[in-house]
């Protein structure tokens, strides 16, 4: 590995950054955007089992808002109970596009660093390709320098597109799992407003 990295000249070493952010946004998102961590199924049960039970409370409306994105969303309409079911609904839709921002975190920067690695792959193919040129002399072409250019052109171009491929997969994944998440956590919400409301039993 050292040697290939060797081979590939300074070019390589944005790619080596970007690398490894990009893994650690992927393990990152990975964890933070597990349905369990996001939209537990169980909460809105025992938010109605605790409406019923014990009523609402300022204790209760801080716990729920901290246990989880959609414990938010709940937490913002559950304040707002005793208003019209326009006036719940309107701050939950507020508390869900406040999460899903939230949920994004970080996407942004994975769908750069897809964009940009082929980019960083072709600015080490050009500094190859310089070299190459350079290794040109009235007598010759010196081998060393040429081999080395197109080390620097090759290895590059291959380590810009095996970081940008898995990145963009990753991009793509994460942004439809946020989605998913959105409308799983927008159903929630209605369900909630719904029973609150006398609509659903």
């Amino acid at each position: 590995m050292l040697a290939i990295i060797e081979a590939a000249g300074w070019p390589i070493w944005p790619l080596i950054l970007a690398s490894i952010l990009a893994l650690a946004i992927i393990i990152e998102r990975f964890y933070s955007l597990r349905m369990s961590e996001v939209a537990p199924p169980t909460l809105l049960p025992s938010v109605v089992k605790q409406l019923q039970g014990h009523g609402l409370n300022n204790d209760m409306l801080a716990k729920l808002a901290a246990d989880s994105p959609l414990g938010q969303i709940f937490a913002a309409g559950l304040r707002n109970v005793k208003s019209s079911r326009e006036v719940m609904k309107e701050s939950i839709e507020e508390a869900g596009r406040a999460v899903t921002h939230d949920l994004e975190r970080f996407l942004t920067s994975l769908g750069t660093i897809a964009a940009i690695a082929p980019l960083l792959g072709l600015l080490g193919t050009v500094i190859g390709m310089v070299e190459i040129f350079g290794s040109q002399t009235p007598t010759g072409s010196n081998p060393a320098v040429l081999a080395h250019g197109i080390s620097i052109a090759l290895y590059n171009t291959a380590f810009g597109l095996i970081v940008a491929i898995p990145a963009m997969i990753f991009y793509r994944f994460f942004r439809a799992r946020v989605d998913n998440l959105a409308i799983e956590m927008e159903q929630q919400a209605i369900k909630l407003v719904e029973l609150i409301h006398g609509e659903r039993h």
